[in-house]
């Protein structure tokens, strides 16, 4: 019994990304009933979307569905629901679902709804440049990267020949130098002889970033690596660079020489994220401040100031400037399951999250990747091993890590690319996406 008198503990877990689902499956034996919430009826490994974007791998293979990774779990209840309203007085959560809206009760609240696209207030980018944050996103870029060099294919115009081959990527952190990488190696590798128009080797890849690094939280050994390598594949860096106007034919930038426009009609942005709104709500209901990021500041134990039985874990909490990575959230999910059972079994709890680095990686093109674990650092194919290892190890399910591999080999040994499917339908949802959300309840 709780000490609310109602039965099993009832813990409510608000998002199926690496921290919801790790503490979910960290309560498996926990004498508690877990109610897992969540915008989508799978889990979705989020570091290998660029490989659905550019034909890699299936979406299938990085997002399982969450009843089939939890059908093992008795004590696990999952529910399709967007979490729109935290009411830490009444201890429920109000979600909600095409054509419905339900409440749900809690003795103790894991929130881990991860993080949104930033746009740093230009919201309207949006439409002509996709972030990398969901399924959706990378269907649609799958779309729009193979059907520009399709449209490129039917022109006759040299102008727009050249605008329908150039790919602007924004943002030189992992995700974005992972993606100028693939495009490049679509077009230098896989798609050249497949054309009679044009020569995919002359597409422009240009990756742009306001700071003056790539992979600047990599140390500046391994960042000179990553841009020499990049520059090896004929990718266009352009740092010091800040984007200030983005449309359908092309982008706009400031640099050290003034404003430039740049004639692309694929645009990436990869730069920049943000907590949800959920956030905002919780913040607000708490009383709880945010960094300027929107993530909630919360005590070391990853609870919400003056609520114990609210946990706020991975890219949903500001603490002691903890990156917004995988690795940070898995652990600050377990941590938070283990408080939970630490406090039922009425063992002292409060114990701070402490945080182990177990390193960062990113790929730049096929065997050649970097890796720095400690104060150890890795480049080339010792670095993209690793980096094929980790990621093997956290896709979820043994079908998945197999066919995944099956297509990494027909990618990086052969010269295919066995996912290159896209349809209209792909492309061109989004406003209907954005009219339908609207229309919710």
């Amino acid at each position: 019994m709780d000490e609310r008198g109602q039965g099993r503990h009832r813990v409510v877990v608000v998002g199926a990304g690496f921290g919801g689902l790790f503490a979910t499956k960290a309560l498996k034996n926990a004498p508690v009933d877990v109610t897992l919430i969540n915008g989508t009826a799978y889990h979705l490994f989020q570091p290998l979307l660029y490989q659905v974007a550019t034909g890699i791998l299936s979406e299938g293979e990085i997002a399982p569905p969450i009843r089939e990774i939890l059908k093992r779990q008795d004590n696990a209840k999952v529910l399709l629901g967007t979490v729109t309203e935290i009411d830490p007085a009444a201890k429920t959560v109000t979600a909600v679902a095409p054509g419905t809206s339900y409440t749900v009760e809690y003795d103790s609240l894991i929130v881990a709804a991860g993080a949104s696209q930033s746009y740093f207030g230009n919201d309207g980018f949006a439409e002509h440049a996709p972030g990398m944050k969901s399924i959706d996103d990378a269907l649609e870029l799958r779309g729009r990267i193979f059907g520009a060099f399709e449209l490129a294919e039917l022109e006759t115009d040299p102008a727009a020949i050249e605008r329908w081959l150039t790919f602007v990527v924004v943002g030189a952190g992992p995700t974005g130098v992972e993606m100028a990488g693939q495009i490049a190696e679509l077009a230098h590798r896989h798609l050249p002889g497949q054309y009679r128009n044009i020569d995919p080797k002359q597409a422009r890849i240009i990756l742009v970033d306001a700071l003056d690094t790539v992979l600047s939280t990599f140390g500046d050994h391994l960042s000179t690596k990553a841009l020499r390598q990049l520059h090896k594949m004929g990718v266009e860096v352009e740092l010091g660079t800040k984007v200030v106007d983005v449309d359908e034919t092309g982008i706009e930038v400031e640099t050290r020489n003034g404003h430039q426009r740049i004639e692309s009609m694929t645009k990436i942005w990869a730069a920049g994220v943000a907590a949800p709104s959920l956030s905002t709500q919780l913040a607000k209901a708490t009383g709880t401040s945010t960094d300027r990021a929107g993530r909630l500041e919360v005590n070391p134990d990853c609870t919400v100031p003056g609520h114990p039985e609210i946990f706020a874990v991975g890219d949903m909490m500001a603490l002691n400037r903890l990156p917004g990575v995988a690795q940070v959230a898995i652990q600050s999910g377990r941590h938070a399951a283990g408080q939970i059972r630490k406090r039922l079994e009425g063992q002292p709890t409060g114990q701070p999250f402490k945080y182990f680095d177990k390193g960062s990686m990113a790929t730049i093109s096929r065997f050649s990747a970097v890796a720095s674990v400690g104060k150890l650092h890795f480049s080339g194919v010792i670095g993209w091993l690793m980096w094929l290892a980790v990621h093997l190890l956290y896709l979820v399910g043994f079908k998945n890590r197999v066919t995944a591999v099956l297509h990494w080999f027909v990618s990086f040994i052969g010269r295919g690319r066995s996912e290159r499917v896209a349809t209209f339908q792909q492309v061109f949802a989004r406003r209907a996406l954005q009219e339908y959300r609207q229309h919710l309840p």
